[in-house]
């Protein structure tokens, strides 16, 4: 173990030491099983007076009774009931005609018309015994509770009730009944006073990065490469016509890159098949492929229950429990100021993670018909979206339905003929009903909670009548009726957000609609949103960092001033359009196999000295055996180990210009990739059809799910099969005639990472990379808390490379095309949200100092990786492969603040122990890379 981390460290040392050449200056310059705590819950003392309130008026306190009696239930809560000073009630104080709102403490600051207050607690009394003027034309009346204790039918004035507001179909925690009393003219609501209630805006947080899936070794070939006991001897003899694979067209012109499938046909038939898959495929109706590494997985994973992030909402199915109790949907928000942050590195002063927190229950949408029986189900899963279905029970038809869609402005809800609950975990303060509306036929209610935000609850019938909301209790509203449309919540900054929601309510987002071209350097990708509800209406949704910064003219033009903190990826701003077109300028046309940089464009030539050097390098490595260094239990190790001898061969033929070894060695190569080729590596691949796509057979053998990093649950696919695909453009780029044998084996495995089309019906639509967040997701079929997550963030552009160019070498210009966009694309999402120069604005200041992510999740950042804390694996993890298109990403102000040195003369020297290198990485190449970068 010391000389693994001995070999760890210097490999960490050389790979940085690679870098220098992109960051140094011209010679004139100068230079889980997760782990959970409680947050500290504070207690506070809350209903301390109770005040009678008149459609926003206050209109007595307890102090103007005739008769206060008080029972005591238990020692913290205490029964109310009021007789006022009248034998009729309280109409000999006020008139008739002015319904009893809410019993809650308010004052008239609190309280502005022409807002209907249902509820407030406001802890400063307000006595009012002055006339009240006639308001009853302005605002509308508020009907009863529903369900109280009906005035008798009796000639004469009947006495007095009180009786218990039931809460909801099931207990809510944290939260008090409402006293209702019932005298011949009105229904009044009263809640306890001085009742300690336990604050639940705080949430929990997961401190330790989950391991379920993920194996704790190294992803590095530490096992000792044995020096060849002789030469390889040149046997192939070079055809007069040999001739490489045509070169990417600079100035193809490509309307729609995402038009046509890859291809349609079933895998080859040399991948078995079967129908079954060890993660159940809980609550989803949908048939066919079904994406395993978006951000809706949580909902059947586990039990379901684990938060969804859509930036920058989130949303949790409760399932009865946490700090509402509802057995609806969950959203909630977490502001900068909530997160927690791990202890500061001593040398940097970075904090090593940061992390918002979880369970935190602001505004819950429900329905009372939901309960211990309720099913959750999943279904129209796209690469952008999905539908969640709530039902009464499994055979039920859906009550509630959720379409969410990523940077959704709404979380919106469709609701069929069930009884609405609006309910909280944060508890409201008050609950106001506008009576103007924000748009013709739209109901609206401003919700103002116990930690300080505001939201909006909008709200469309579409038959039936309008949701009418009454307070039941400080953590719950019900409806007093049946609903059929829309509720939609969002969270009100400022005023100006609230305008703008006015005028965006009533629509939502159903589905993306993915398109784009590329036009020389020249790329754009367009989101077309699917919209349902009022489709006059303009469409709200969340941008990005990194989308602001490449959304063109027409789409600039329509963010709006309103913003809300995402968990991990900056400010988001909501923007009114029914679609976003994003450009990039700078797609990477020009970079091919060799080393490649933004001011010397591709290096092919070395000097004599360095050829000879490389060469006599490069035959030893050369020599090696290939079949036995591939022949690994891993697809990761093995596509590692052949992309290793790839680049060797490349580097011979093409830098060193010997082709008839580069020949001879190709054939080896050749033969060691048949063995994938044909599945008969140690745990061949199957397609399995219950999630659709090719997995390792290994977890079906051993019955570990993280076998091979997790490949059988969809973990890192784009990662291993990135690797393969890499190794296949490289062969198809020396001996074009081994494409057409090869095809359909590579595209299969490009298919399984990144299928463009849905008319391709074996492999779900982008399975890793994430068009919304602008790169890839490795995480799979794992329940986590979290959300999704990714390490390398180098080999997430690795697999873009490999894409591009075996579309390159293959002919397929789209694929080609998708690879340069989907570069470019990680080239600006990367430098936003992974790798950070001084000057980033996105992460937190006091992380950036940390200049990698570590980990990225949806929901948390964490300096570390699954296989340890070393500082040569956090920062190694986002260099590993170092690839021609790689200066591109790691760009010269990073790596020169990242790290100062120098690199070449640290290979070609004596000192260096090829014991350092991992298995999956060649002295050849990167002495090849440095040396035509560094102009030697």
């Amino acid at each position: 173990m010391e000389r693994m981390n001995t070999k760890m460290k210097f490999l960490f040392v050389w790979l940085t030491l690679l870098q220098v050449i992109l960051a140094r200056p011209p010679p004139d310059e100068a230079h889980g099983a997760p782990r959970y705590r409680p947050r500290p819950r504070p207690w506070h003392q809350r209903w301390r007076t109770v005040t009678v309130t008149i459609q926003g008026q206050a209109a007595a306190t307890t102090a103007g009774c005739s008769n206060l009696a008080v029972s005591s239930s238990t020692a913290s809560k205490r029964s109310y009931s009021i007789d006022f000073g009248s034998p009729d009630g309280w109409t000999a104080l006020y008139p008739q005609n002015l319904p009893v709102v809410s019993t809650r403490a308010v004052s008239e600051k609190t309280v502005l018309n022409p807002e209907t207050t249902l509820f407030s607690d406001n802890i400063t009394p307000t006595l009012v015994t002055s006339q009240l003027p006639d308001i009853t034309s302005s605002v509308e009346a508020i009907t009863p509770t529903p369900e109280v204790t009906q005035t008798p039918e009796v000639s004469q004035p009947a006495e007095t009730t009180t009786t218990t507001q039931p809460t909801s179909t099931t207990d809510i925690p944290n939260t008090v009944s409402v006293i209702t009393s019932v005298n011949p003219s009105e229904t009044l609501q009263i809640l306890p006073t001085d009742v300690p209630i336990e604050s639940t805006n705080t949430g929990t947080i997961a401190t330790d990065a989950p391991t379920s899936g993920h194996i704790t070794d190294q992803p590095l070939i530490t096992s000792a490469i044995p020096t060849p006991t002789e030469l390889i001897s040149v046997t192939a003899t070079v055809p007069s016509d040999y001739t490489s694979a045509p070169q990417e067209t600079v100035s193809m012109i490509v309307p729609n890159i995402f038009a046509a499938p890859i291809s349609t046909d079933p895998p080859p038939g040399k991948i078995s098949q079967r129908k079954d898959h060890p993660a159940p495929r809980i609550g989803i109706k949908s048939s066919g492929p079904i994406g395993t590494n978006k951000f809706y997985n949580n909902f059947f994973l586990g039990n379901q229950t684990s938060p969804t992030y859509l930036f920058p909402y989130s949303v949790t199915w409760a399932r009865g429990g946490g700090a509402s109790g509802t057995w609806g949907m969950a959203i909630s928000h977490v502001e900068g100021n909530q997160r927690v942050y791990g202890q500061a590195d001593a040398g940097t002063g970075a904090a090593r993670y940061y992390i918002n927190p979880i369970g935190i229950h602001s505004v819950c949408l429900s329905a009372k018909e939901l309960g211990p029986e309720t099913a959750l189900t999943t279904d129209n899963m796209t690469d952008f979206s999905s539908l969640v279905s709530l039902r009464p029970n499994a055979q039920a038809q859906p009550t509630i339905q959720f379409p969410l869609v990523q940077g959704a402005g709404f979380v919106t809800a469709v609701y069929n003929g069930g009884q609405p609950l609006v309910q909280t975990g944060v508890f409201f303060k008050t609950v106001t009903r506008p009576a103007k509306e924000a748009k013709a036929g739209m109901t609206k209610y401003k919700l103002h909670l116990e930690d300080g935000t505001t939201w909006l609850v909008y709200a469309y019938h579409t038959r039936g009548e309008a949701l009418n909301l009454q307070v039941v209790n400080n953590g719950l509203a019900q409806a007093t009726g049946p609903f059929w449309g829309i509720v939609q919540v969002a969270k009100a900054g400022d005023g100006e957000a609230e305008r703008v929601y006015d005028l965006a309510c009533g629509v939502y987002a159903t589905g993306v609609e993915l398109s784009g071209g590329v036009n020389g350097r020249m790329g754009t990708y367009r989101f077309g949103f699917v919209k349902g509800g009022m489709y006059n209406s303009p469409l709200a949704q969340f941008a990005l960092p990194h989308h602001l910064g490449s959304f063109d003219d027409g789409t600039r033009g329509k963010v709006t001033g309103v913003r809300l903190q995402t968990p991990t990826k900056g400010v988001a701003y909501l923007v009114l359009a029914d679609s976003w077109t994003m450009v990039e300028e700078e797609l990477p046309t020009g970079v091919g196999f060799l080393p490649w940089s933004p001011e010397a464009g591709e290096v092919r030539g070395l000097s004599a000295g360095v050829k000879t050097f490389i060469k006599n390098v490069a035959l030893q490595e050369v020599s090696q055996d290939m079949l036995q260094q591939s022949d690994q239990n891993s697809m990761y190790f093995s596509g590692k180990a052949l992309a290793k001898f790839a680049s060797i061969i490349l580097v011979i033929r093409d830098m060193l210009g010997d082709e008839a070894l580069a020949l001879t060695a190709l054939n080896q190569l050749k033969q060691a990739f048949a063995r994938f080729a044909e599945n008969r590596q140690q745990f061949p691949l199957v397609y399995e059809s219950a999630w659709g796509g090719v997995v390792s057979s290994a977890t079906y053998v051993t019955g570990n799910s993280g076998a091979d990093f997790g490949n059988s649950y969809y973990n890192d696919h784009h990662f291993h099969y990135g690797y393969f695909i890499l190794t296949a453009a490289i062969i198809g780029h020396l001996d074009p005639s081994w494409i057409p044998a090869n095809k359909a084996y590579v595209n299969m495995l490009v298919r399984d990472v990144a299928n463009p089309s849905a008319a391709d019906q074996y492999f779900p639509v982008w399975r890793n990379f994430d068009w919304y967040h602008g790169h890839s997701w490795a995480h799979g079929l794992f329940d986590t808390l979290d959300g999704k997550d990714q390490e390398s963030s180098s080999e997430d552009t690795m697999a873009s490379y490999a894409l591009k160019m075996w579309g390159t070498v293959s002919g397929d210009q789209n694929l080609a095309a998708r690879g340069n966009l989907m570069l470019a694309v990680q080239a600006r999402s990367l430098n936003a949200y992974y790798l950070y120069e001084e000057s980033n604005t996105v992460q937190p200041a006091n992380f950036i100092g940390n200049k990698v992510a570590g980990i990225l999740f949806e929901n948390k950042v964490d300096h570390t990786t699954y296989f340890g804390t070393n500082i040569e694996y956090i920062q190694g993890i986002h260099m590993l492969p170092l690839l021609p298109h790689t200066p591109m990403v790691r760009r010269k102000g990073f790596v020169r603040e990242e790290w100062d040195t120098g690199a070449y003369e640290f290979f070609a020297g004596g000192g260096f122990d090829k014991g350092w290198l991992d298995g999956g990485a060649s002295l050849t190449w990167y002495l090849a890379y440095s040396a035509a970068l560094g102009g030697l």
